[in-house]
């Protein structure tokens, strides 16, 4: 079966398999991956601009045929998996989380549904195929931490907490130190809401050991923190001034 390269955009691919570029008809009935120790085969994909981490919750609105057509396959699959990778530009990030569906919260008349999905495992895409089915499917290498990876001092994983703790605090939240406690995979819990840019999401999934990522993310906030308290002291200053309390405070 022909396939494209992984960096073909989105629209080329659907593009290509619409005019008939591949060649292979959709298979009537229900659809399943072939799911084995470090690969799945023709895991259907969906391309999102955001980042999943394995074991964050994730809602979806699923509104598109070929995503109808995707979930179905899914649901009726009784817990097979998806793929959700970045798409930027319309252009696909390499590696991405599978995904189940954990819960159908809402079935509209019109075929909609609202989702929450729950990220798997990380994988790294092969093949990427239009023309099985409505959807993108592929190929993948699943991606374990590698193997004999440095294990993560207590006192770095104190300090990502801390942090991260100090940075709720900052935007308003408080904090529950029990969120943090038998997370093995902490850097991913961390990294959910890290005020990180998409990119350095991806960055964050990529990286092979929890050191690197909790490295990464102490790095990040070691930077990120005293900017924060420098603008939340201003925007205090200046609301505190009665000849500014109309002062406009940038966010």
């Amino acid at each position: 079966m022909p396939i494209y390269a992984k960096h073909f955009t989105c629209d080329e691919a659907e593009t290509r398999a619409a005019n008939g570029h591949f060649k292979r008809p959709l298979s009537p009935g229900a659809f399943a991956c072939a799911i084995m120790p470090d690969r799945i085969t023709s895991l259907p994909l969906f391309p999102l601009e955001l980042v999943l981490y394995p074991g964050a919750q994730q809602p979806l609105h699923i509104f598109e045929e070929r995503y109808k057509d995707l979930a179905a396959d899914c649901l009726e699959g009784e817990g097979q998996p998806f793929g959700i990778v970045l798409a930027e530009d319309d252009v696909l990030a390499d590696v991405g989380a599978t995904a189940e569906i954990e819960t159908v919260a809402k079935r509209y008349d019109d075929g909609r549904l609202d989702l929450i999905g729950v990220g798997g495992e990380r994988f790294q895409t092969e093949d990427v195929r239009a023309g099985e089915r409505s959807y993108l499917t592929a190929d993948v290498e699943l991606l374990p931490d590698t193997e004999g990876s440095e294990a993560v001092p207590p006192d770095l994983r104190e300090r990502a907490i801390t942090q991260h703790m100090k940075l709720l605090e900052l935007a308003g939240h408080t904090p529950r130190p029990g969120l943090y406690e038998d997370q093995e995979l902490l850097s991913y819990l961390l990294a959910q809401n890290a005020a990180l840019e998409t990119r350095q999401k991806q960055d964050v999934l990529e990286r092979r050991s929890e050191r690197e990522r909790l490295d990464f993310l102490v790095e990040h906030l070691e930077d990120l923190l005293p900017r924060v308290e420098e603008k939340q002291s201003t925007r205090e200053r200046i609301r505190s001034n009665g000849h500014f309390k109309d002062f406009p405070i940038d966010d």
